[in-house]
């Protein structure tokens, strides 16, 4: 079964937020190969429940009440101003990412950008100069030898971790960091 496009999380499975499972889906009752792994927020418990498929058609949204990424993330540098309808699909029918501390949603050109993923000191070596450029960036970190210390402890899986982003219309890579 083809996984539905979500604009805004191309790669859901490539980013970890959706795996294969067999779990049934609390919202329509399939089990349809793939679970949401994600923040969920919503009054009840909804851990390892929702496919993806209620994710993207809104339908996990409307009938359990739950969105997936924090519309109070989105955006947070205040620099773009995105409508009603662009902070809707990025909360209610998009896949989140587990973050150590509160996500971040970039955005950027007025509107929110493609979740790319995490990223350590290796991923960002593979991903290149721009990719490393967005992170320190964010840092407000400028080179030398403080810099280095920190790009070299930066870790996908155990913190200090990257997340990066692409903005959809002019492929500006952004990002921000946490650690647990």
């Amino acid at each position: 079964m083809t996984l539905p496009h979500f604009i805004y999380h191309p790669d859901p499975v490539g980013s970890g937020s959706v795996q294969p499972s067999c779990a049934t889906c609390v919202s329509c009752n399939q089990a349809r190969g793939f679970i949401y792994v994600g923040p969920v927020y919503a009054i009840d418990e909804y851990e390892n429940c929702i496919c993806p498929w209620c994710i993207a058609d809104g339908s996990a949204h409307q009938r359990l009440g739950a969105t997936f990424v924090d519309e109070e993330s989105i955006g947070l540098d205040g620099e773009d101003t995105l409508s009603e309808a662009q902070i809707a699909e990025v909360s209610q029918r998009t896949p989140g990412f587990n973050g150590w501390q509160q996500e971040r949603w970039f955005t950027h050109c007025d509107d929110a950008a493609e979740f790319v993923g995490k990223a350590g000191h290796a991923e960002l070596l593979e991903l290149g100069p721009a990719a490393i450029a967005a992170v320190q960036d964010s840092t407000g970190l400028e080179d030398g030898p403080q810099w280095q210390a920190f790009f070299n402890v930066l870790d996908k899986d155990h913190g200090p971790t990257a997340y990066l982003f692409k903005c959809r219309h002019c492929a500006t890579l952004g990002a921000y960091q946490d650690s647990h």
